[in-house]
């Protein structure tokens, strides 16, 4: 298995902590913000596999970040989990309608905790009907254009550069 690339967004320095441990603990990286700004930053250089994305942080708050992630088309292949102590209904439909592929409450259960994210890691990301079409054909891919190392450089190059647009609103 490659090396899962993971960002959590969490303004709760303990959060961070106990997250990072467990998932660290599976082999896999981790970045980690305490807020939204933090995040974009991180970003820049950074293109996670999966972000782990609170809602309620100071300042912008998760649905913002996602929503602005979700409008950037370098992260659209990258799964976004709400992670939240807010567990009503209408919570999760909010975090999905933001962007958000999945909801995990809080406090999280750190017996099962990895496997669940292990889970969202393992699942693409569906496209959205729009993103389908645009897809091109076998016959339209260029020579190596599989190759994961090309397409990681310049995802993390597309990132740097929309990212600063972003920071600059």
């Amino acid at each position: 298995m490659s090396l899962e690339r993971i960002l959590i967004v969490d303004d709760n320095p303990d959060n961070l902590d106990l997250a990072r441990i467990l998932l660290e603990a599976k082999g896999w990286e981790m970045r980690a913000a305490e807020d939204a700004l933090q995040a974009l930053e991180i970003l820049r250089t950074y293109h996670p596999h999966l972000v782990l994305m609170d809602v309620q942080l100071p300042g912008m708050d998760g649905l913002e970040l996602t929503r602005k992630l979700r409008s950037q088309p370098a992260f659209e292949d990258v799964m976004i989990v709400a992670l939240t102590a807010y567990a009503m209904r209408a919570d999760e439909e909010s975090a999905r309608a933001a962007g958000c592929d999945g909801y995990i409450t809080k406090p999280i259960d750190t017996r099962s905790f990895a496997d669940v994210v292990s889970g969202y890691l393992q699942t693409p990301r569906p496209l959205r009907p729009a993103q389908a079409e645009e897809l091109p054909s076998a016959a339209d891919a260029a020579p190596g254009a599989g190759d994961d190392a090309l397409h990681q450089s310049q995802t993390d190059a597309g990132a740097s550069v929309l990212f600063g647009a972003v920071l600059d609103q």
